[in-house]
This record gives C-alpha cells, sequence and structure tokens, in this order.
C-alpha cells in the first residue's frame, strides 16, 4: 500500500517557527509532524511513500534521509509554487501504479482516529475517494446525503436531508480518480470531488468519531496539539 503526504504549505500563520522551518518539520513530542504521520501510515500498512514539497525542500529531503525509516519514501518537488492538494496529487500520479488505493493524508493533522476503518470502508465502497471528515466547527464544511456520498458543499443550494461536515485531511484514493482530473496547475482536489460528485460519480465520507483531531495550521492549535501529545505519552 502506497501514501501520499501534502508536506508543500507554506505554514505562514506559524510564523517565526516557518521561517526557517517547513511546517511539516514542526515538533511534536519531541517528532516532527511528517514522522508522526509516517509512521500512523507504515502502522495502517503502508510501505510507499511520497511527499510533496515547495519551500526548504532540502530541509525535508535531509531529515528523510537522516531518519531512515526502512520504506521507499520519494519527493515529488513543487519548486516554482505549490500546486494545492488536487495540483501537487496529478503531478505524483505516476507514484501511484500498483492500481491500489492509497492514503493521502495533510502533513499537519494530528489525528487520532482509526485508519484501517477508513481504508476497509473505502474498499467495500468502491468509491473513487473516501474522505475523513468530522462533525466540527468550519467555515468550508461538505455535504452528504443519509449513505455518506458527497452532494456538495455548505452555503451552496438548498438540500434538506444533508449532512454537513467538515473534511479531516486524511483520505483513501483511487487510482481510478486521475484520469477523472481535468484540472490543470493549481487546484484543489476537493473542487475535483465536488465536480466529479454533481456529475454522478461515487465520493464518500467517513464519519472519524475518535477522540480527537486538529491540524497545526497556527500556534495555538500546535499548542493544543502539544498538550494532547504529551498526555498521551506522559
Amino acid at each position: 500500500m502506497k501514501a501520499m503526504i501534502f508536506a508543500a504549505g507554506l505554514g505562514r500563520r506559524l510564523r517565526p517557527l516557518t521561517e526557517e522551518l517547513p511546517k511539516a518539520l514542526i515538533e511534536v513530542g519531541g517528532r516532527p509532524m511528517l514522522e508522526l504521520v509516517i509512521r500512523r501510515l507504515a502502522a495502517a500498512g503502508a510501505t510507499g511513500f511520497l511527499v510533496n514539497t515547495h519551500a526548504f525542500h532540502e530541509k525535508i529531503e535531509a531529515f528523510l534521509r537522516r531518519a531512515n525509516f526502512g520504506y521507499r519514501i520519494s519527493l515529488s518537488r513543487e519548486e516554482a509554487f505549490p500546486l494545492e492538494t488536487g495540483g501537487g496529487l496529478k503531478k505524483a500520479a505516476a507514484f501511484f501504479d500498483d492500481g491500489k488505493p492509497f492514503f493521502a493524508y495533510n502533513s499537519d493533522v494530528y489525528s487520532e482516529m482509526d485508519l484501517n476503518a477508513l481504508y476497509e470502508a473505502h474498499l467495500a465502497s468502491g468509491a473513487l475517494a473516501t474522505l475523513a471528515v468530522r462533525d466540527r466547527l468550519s467555515r468550508r464544511k461538505l455535504l452528504f446525503d443519509a449513505g455518506m456520498d458527497l452532494k456538495g458543499r455548505e452555503g451552496g443550494a438548498a438540500a434538506p436531508g444533508l449532512n454537513a461536515f467538515a473534511f479531516s485531511g486524511i483520505q483513501v484514493i483511487s487510482p481510478e480518480l486521475f484520469p477523472r482530473m481535468t484540472e490543470e496547475g493549481v487546484f484543489s482536489v476537493t473542487g475535483v470531488y465536488l465536480r466529479l460528485a454533481a456529475a454522478g460519480e461515487k465520493i464518500k465520507g467517513f464519519e472519524d468519531r475518535s477522540p480527537f483531531w486538529s491540524d497545526v495550521g497556527d500556534l495555538e492549535r500546535l499548542e493544543a496539539v502539544r498538550l494532547r501529545a504529551a498526555a498521551a505519552n506522559p
């Protein structure tokens, strides 16, 4: 099983920490977030990894070389500018050449969800993608029907009976998605999902009810994650 880790973000809201360090190497519990994500995915069965990078590419490359995780870890450098999740995923498509569904995971996400359950749900549904979603505060919630099929975005056309969830930055994707990605350049994969769902393609949600989820997108949330990690590993 393979996995893509999105690590090309600039981390502007984490300054001054990210003035000399990529967000993916910010430490939680004494380990960089990128390491925590790799180890979580490996525990779920991933053995091949693709990490996309932009700023501080050399520092991420050097960290992975020093860490020597024992897995195949490739880098997809977005040298000129970040391509966002959709553009970054499309650029890396050739890595996922085994025909099997793979994880995609934002490197700034700290999660306690069951990744194996997410993967199994994806296999059972036959969806193009299965998104881990959560009932939490967000300004960009997605709408799902009772069967957790993606139906749109909150704030769009009125649609009674739909449930709003926030995407957790963790997903399983079938490689059959790639030929359906007609977008070019810089774009979000969420936009791809909304377009495909509107056309009748199966994009599923998987509700994450685990005790804790947070990204480390700003200094306040980073501190909350560090406290959580410290409590879990006293």
